[in-house]
């Protein structure tokens, strides 16, 4: 029988959550980014377009 304290839905304390939340940081990674990719600004190496990079991918005999 699962008790009221063994539920999901019983709020933890904040230092708990913050630990529980640091160690599964540790584990896996950041599972979700601090912002979206529109709030970035726009990253130099990664504004090429797709036909950039397979031009750069053709073999030099096929120059």
């Amino acid at each position: 029988m699962i008790s009221a304290t063994d539920s999901s839905d019983v709020p933890r304390p904040a230092a708990r959550r913050a630990r529980d939340a640091a160690r599964l940081a540790r584990i896996f990674g950041e599972t979700l980014p601090e912002t979206t990719r529109d709030e970035r600004g726009d990253d130099p190496d990664e504004r090429g377009s797709v036909d950039d990079w397979l031009r750069s991918q053709v073999p030099p005999h096929h120059g």
